[in-house]
């Protein structure tokens, strides 16, 4: 899929409203976990990503970055060590690398389905091959999937940080930074630490470094119809498809109507077709699954203004203040201009 890029890391951004990061002692910790990764490609060149030590001579990264290696280099300041296994989660896009005398110590593991929309989180890895970089931005959504939530953060990336860590206020690992939707200002996207309990706790999937079998997509990578309804909304939200997203999330309402997200598109999809009063109840059965969506507060303020209730608006605007969101000063805006 062109509009979805695997990802890497860029130069630090800072979101008006975001915590500011660890203190630098924090940050030289959490590096000491986080390495570089160096892949000699079976068809000739390099490939360069990012790692995080989970485990005692393990560490984590992408299944893009290493699926078609013959050999395979974890690499920090001076020291460069090879990996002599991976064990490998194609679909979730997750390779574990045994790297036999690795010194690093193992991060904490935390749990994305923990996560709230507007948390702060951390994002660390290398830009490009360079050296390592630290984003700090806020959770966007949570999209459950397979036992975890994809977490959609603001984050920004670029190439080199795919297989880098996206840690919460404890730094503890919550999700693997993997890929971002091209065109979307807050599209950048982690796989959840969750997935990688089977790699761990099963010494049995390890193969000796080589290329992976031809033909296995991770779920980012496959054609559009088969990908999961988060990613192809966002493909119908980025392009403003709004009759197209409106059956896609009326439907995943249906299929799946605890999931909060399905109601935030619906409600959204009605809301750009002017169809307020549905838009209204959607948005309302969003909040009622996920009270402190900050996203969800500041869609049905704007469809309380729309509809003249300047008086509900508000209300929306002092909830997303008390969430302590950015954007309360945009619906504030909103209103003013109604």
């Amino acid at each position: 899929m062109r509009h979805l890029l695997a990802l890497g890391l860029s130069l630090l951004t800072l979101l008006p409203s975001a915590r500011a990061a660890p203190d630098r002692a924090e940050l030289l910790r959490l590096a000491g976990s986080v390495w570089k990764i160096e892949v000699q490609r079976a068809q000739g060149g390099y490939a360069l990503g990012s790692a995080v030590a989970v485990a005692p001579e393990r560490v984590l990264t992408n299944c893009h970055v290493t699926r078609d290696a013959l050999a395979v280099h974890v690499v920090r300041g001076g020291l460069r060590q090879r990996a002599d296994a991976q064990a490998a989660d194609p679909e979730h896009d997750l390779c574990l690398l045994r790297v036999p005398g690795l010194a690093a110590t193992p991060v904490a593991l935390g749990h994305s389905g923990a996560l709230q929309p507007g948390q702060a989180v951390l994002a660390l890895g290398y830009t490009g091959g360079m050296e390592l970089q630290h984003s700090v931005g806020r959770v966007v959504a949570l999209h459950r999937l397979d036992q975890g939530a994809v977490v959609q953060s603001s984050n920004a990336f670029t190439s080199g940080a795919s297989g880098g860590g996206l840690f919460d206020q404890q730094s503890r690992l919550v999700g693997i930074l993997t890929f971002r939707l091209r065109g979307g200002g807050a599209h950048y996207f982690s796989a959840p630490v969750e997935w990688l309990a089977p790699l761990l706790t099963d010494d049995s999937r390890f193969r000796t470094v080589g290329p992976l079998p031809a033909g296995q997509q991770a779920f980012w990578e496959l054609p559009a119809p088969a990908q999961p309804n988060f990613l192809r909304a966002a493909v119908l939200e980025r392009e403003r498809r709004w009759d197209e997203l409106e059956g896609l999330a009326f439907n995943w309402t249906r299929s799946d109507g605890e999931d909060p997200q399905s109601w935030y598109l619906h409600g959204l999809a009605l809301d750009h077709l002017r169809r307020w009063p549905e838009s209204q109840r959607a948005l309302e059965q969003a909040l009622l699954l996920q009270p402190g969506s900050p996203q969800t507060w500041f869609r049905l303020g704007l469809v309380h203004a729309e509809q003249g209730r300047l008086d509900l608006a508000r209300q929306a605007r002092g909830r997303l203040e008390g969430l302590g969101s950015e954007l309360a000063g945009e619906l504030g805006r909103a209103i003013d201009t109604d």
